[in-house]
């Protein structure tokens, strides 16, 4: 009766402190201090990307769709909740405005196309209301010389899942794993031709595992017995999965188009430098 008195003991004082660690994490990270998302992957060394030459491209986004259907994944639940984002639009538009150091792409703005319109039209009759008809117009705007299509074109689910475990004298650990995929398709189309200039398709995976340890303890001639589990798991986020298949997606862009000519660096990365130099060689 004392050693299970002791046990109970030990696992209530370990169960406090894990439910007050988790709930500082909680707490303290993600509903206290809001993370700005500085799209670290775009600022990584091996994805530098060198300056464009002439300077940067006018490109227009008029929308980045959910092309999949899926669902959110609830047990005995029908969910009318989409499993990817539904405005991915803003991932491939911030992606193409940091990528290089901002340096490469002009973002305008089409998806509210119609509210700058109608804001446009409110200050030119509110102009000639007052001015009249020498009421000053305003500049034209600016126009695209290509625009980024695409979609979010896949998400199956556990395409991957396993785990592993073992237990002695009723005491023992386990661990569970799965793996989603999502898909994004970029292309780049010419305003003046019509031509697709780029197509690009990027899978990534999303990760989640789950680790338990637990002990069965029997008591009483084995007519008695205390099971208690303690554990964690990490899902990744969807959308980050997404925002970094995005972003991997416009640094292949880049690179695809000047491979084709369509535009070039002011200084080729080295993989283009050595892919060159390597084909020289070969028709030589």
């Amino acid at each position: 009766m004392k050693k299970l008195l002791l046990l109970a003991i030990i696992l209530l004082l370990q169960g406090c402190a894990a439910s007050s660690s988790i709930e500082k994490l909680i707490t303290g990270e993600q509903f206290d201090d809001p993370i700005v998302d500085n799209t670290p992957y775009l600022k990584k060394e091996e994805n530098y990307l060198a300056p464009p030459q002439g300077g940067p491209i006018p490109i227009a986004v008029y929308g980045f769709t959910d092309k999949t259907g899926q669902r959110k994944s609830v047990p005995n639940i029908a969910s009318l909740s989409s499993a990817i984002t539904q405005g991915a639009e803003n991932y491939l538009i911030k992606s193409l405005k940091e990528v290089g150091d901002s340096r490469w792409f002009v973002v305008l703005e089409r998806v509210g196309l119609d509210n700058l319109v109608k804001e446009r039209q409110m200050i030119r009759q509110t102009r000639e209301q007052f001015q009249g008809k020498d009421a000053t117009n305003l500049p034209a705007m600016t126009f695209a010389g290509i625009i980024a299509e695409g979609a979010v074109v896949g998400y199956d689910s556990n395409t991957i899942t396993g785990g592993a475990g073992v237990r002695i004298f009723g005491i023992g650990g386990e661990t569970q794993y799965q793996s989603d995929t999502v898909t994004v398709s970029v292309r780049i189309v010419s305003v003046t031709s019509g031509e697709i200039l780029t197509s690009v398709v990027v899978t990534k995976t999303v990760l989640s595992y789950m680790d338990k340890v637990g002990v069965l303890k029997m008591f009483s001639s084995d007519t008695k017995a205390l099971e208690t589990e303690i554990g964690g798991s990490i899902n990744e986020s969807i959308n980050k999965a997404t925002n970094k298949a995005i972003q991997a997606a416009v640094i292949e862009t880049i690179k695809e188009g000047a491979k084709r000519g369509h535009w070039a660096f002011k200084e080729a990365p080295k993989e283009l430098t050595n892919e060159t130099t390597s084909n020289t060689t070969t028709n030589k």
